[in-house]
């Protein structure tokens, strides 16, 4: 077997059967494992309220082969990080024909690259902070007279802010490299931008309400996205309604150009001049009762159950097809 990919087959979902035997796959082995099993069985949750016969696959305890031999239908990714939003486990549907959620194999390989996601972004036109590839410390001279500190060191494949350090001194930046390539092979640093974070959830081609984020951390760490309580979120957002059709046309532009596909989104930095710099774009992003993408369904008024389901109806573009 193998998938067709075919978009003009998007429709929706009336009934529960429609979807056959779904698996959730969750948890896998990332350094995201403990935001992926808590998506994960929101997600396995909110379909078996709706009456999908679903179940949690655990990647790292099962074989993928055993999909196959369960005979699910189709796949529900909510693995983070390396291995469940690279491209690796999209890959691996596609070899056994089972369709599943969301960005197909090369844009979820781009979009977990957050480096070459600026580039393309910037190439069509969407702004984005500064940033230079850092491939050891003959590079940080050059980072300091080019970006300038207050600068960030990023891991370039991480999610979820994994391995990300303020670097606010020349000789912070060492270790702020360190503890980047400690979790990644590709490190980068970046313009440190002061304004305000904003984030646009996409669904089905579609922008939702945009989030402001606002954080009493330094930035907004893994610490503020899945555990603070004092980490606030506006939606509506408070931008005005020129200012917010802008943001959501830049957030799909950037998601196209990195090949996203059904769902995704996509984080903003404002300059001081008020505009929009892109961050990163994700592909499977936390459906946790912190995360992001429910809260603007939310406001769209569409609740976690029903948001679980429009998700699941981007695994209809991919079909299975013999040899």
């Amino acid at each position: 077997m193998r998938l067709a990919y075919d978009p003009r087959r998007a429709r929706r979902a009336d009934e529960p059967r429609e979807f056959g035997r779904v698996a959730v796959l969750l948890g896998g082995d990332s350094s995201e494992r403990e935001i992926s099993l808590l998506s994960g069985n929101a997600v396995l949750a909110a379909l078996g309220r709706r009456g999908v016969e679903a179940e949690a696959f655990d990647p790292r305890e099962r074989p993928l082969r055993e999909l196959l031999e369960r005979r699910f239908d189709r796949v529900w990714i909510a693995l983070h990080g390396p291995g469940g939003e690279d491209g690796t486990v999209q890959g691996a549907l596609e070899y056994l024909g089972i369709p599943y959620t969301g960005s197909g194999v090369a844009g979820s390989a781009i979009g977990m690259d957050k480096l070459r996601t600026k580039r393309l972004a910037q190439a069509i036109g969407v702004p984005s902070p500064d940033a230079m590839e850092l491939r050891g410390p003959q590079d940080f001279e050059l980072a300091l007279e080019r970006i300038r500190v207050p600068l960030i060191v990023k891991p370039a494949t991480q999610g979820s802010s994994v391995g990300m350090t303020k670097v606010e001194s020349a000789q912070a930046l060492p270790a702020a490299y360190a503890a980047a390539a400690a979790v990644d092979r590709s490190v980068f640093a970046e313009q440190w931008i002061a304004g305000r974070e904003y984030t646009v959830a996409l669904l089905q081609g579609e922008a939702l309400p945009s989030i402001r984020i606002e954080t009493p951390r330094g930035f907004y760490d893994y610490e503020a996205k899945y555990f603070r309580d004092d980490t606030r979120y506006l939606c509506p957002s408070g931008l005005s309604q020129p200012a917010e059709r802008h943001l959501r046309s830049l957030a799909l532009a950037a998601f196209e150009a990195a090949g996203g596909e059904g769902w995704g989104r996509a984080d903003f930095m404002t300059d001081a001049a008020g505009r929009p710099l892109l961050l990163e774009i994700n592909t499977v992003p936390g459906m946790t009762g912190h995360s992001l993408v429910p809260m603007a369904a939310r406001a769209e008024g569409m609740d976690f159950d029903e948001l679980a389901w429009r998700v699941l109806e981007t695994s209809f573009v991919r079909t299975r097809r013999e040899h």
